[in-house]
């Protein structure tokens, strides 16, 4: 199949890339510099250049594909409401060229993008064969710039890795390589209209999170109270306390999805993530 990839040099989508390639498919990539563009010919995509803010272009590239997996998305917390309408615009462009094909396009959940999703799950009734992958607080891994190595740098700032309260609330969590292997079933055989969830670790206690930074670090593991955690995490400090399990029965059930790498315990324990 060819297939056309946004964000294909990014932490998930370098890998979405390399196992597509391995799996025989032909990979063209979006790649908003020549930076971008030599990181895909070295991974042996073909780069084409432009950016999610030009739908002429981003149109173009999606014309002449098999099948899209969309995974670009403007990482602003600063101004989150404007990437999550950069987002709707995209799916929109791309439904657009889709529509009718009965090609697979496969998308990402973005917390607070119903609006997006809404618009990706129409397009199943219009065909495209659509899915939407949602997945975890943390997908894991060598080159993760995500929570986890937020929450490392903010006991290494505080002198101390917290947990709220107990630490019993449960993050969900999922390796970015078995994540990149999901992308691709989804490609492959997902139905239209199908939701499925990106999970490997269904629920990890961020106490033990906690613990196994502090050993790393050398530094006490403390519980704080719920009223600390905004003074304490920042703008984590509402999702450092959420206890919010996931299960991937159905999807691993529907796709034959196993995912095979390391748990973000194992993970933590083998040591890259403290060596910067």
């Amino acid at each position: 199949m060819h297939v056309f990839v946004t964000g294909a040099t990014g932490y998930i989508g370098s890998a979405v890339v390399r196992e597509l390639i391995a799996a025989g498919h032909t990979v063209v990539g979006l790649a908003r510099s020549d930076r971008s563009a030599q990181l895909l010919k070295e991974a042996g995509a073909e780069a084409y250049q432009g950016d999610i803010d030009q739908a002429d272009r981003l149109q173009q590239g999606v014309a002449s594909a098999d099948g899209v997996i969309h995974l670009a998305f403007k990482h602003d917390f600063s101004d989150f409401e404007g990437a999550l309408a950069t987002d709707l615009q995209v799916i929109e462009a791309i439904g657009a060229v889709l529509e009718g094909s009965g090609k697979p396009f496969v998308t990402t959940a973005h917390f607070n993008g119903n609006a997006s999703e809404n618009v990706a799950l129409s397009l199943a009734k219009r065909g495209v064969r659509t899915s939407i992958i949602e997945l975890c607080p943390s997908v894991h891994g060598e080159g993760d710039t995500g929570f986890i190595p937020q929450l490392i740098e903010i006991a290494r700032t505080k002198g101390v890795s917290a947990y709220i309260a107990e630490g019993n609330n449960r993050w969900p969590a999922v390796h970015r390589l078995d994540a990149a292997h999901l992308y691709r079933l989804a490609l492959e055989q997902a139905e239209a209209g199908s939701r499925l969830d990106g999970v490997g670790d269904e629920g990890i206690a961020f106490r033990e999170i906690a613990t196994i930074i502090g050993k790393h670090l050398d530094l006490p593991v403390v519980s704080i109270a719920q009223e600390e955690a905004q003074d304490h995490f920042g703008f984590l400090g509402a999702l450092a306390g959420l206890d919010i399990p996931r299960s991937s029965q159905s999807t691993q059930k529907t796709l034959g999805w196993q995912p095979t790498h390391p748990s973000l315990l194992e993970d933590l324990e083998q040591g890259h993530y403290f060596t910067s």
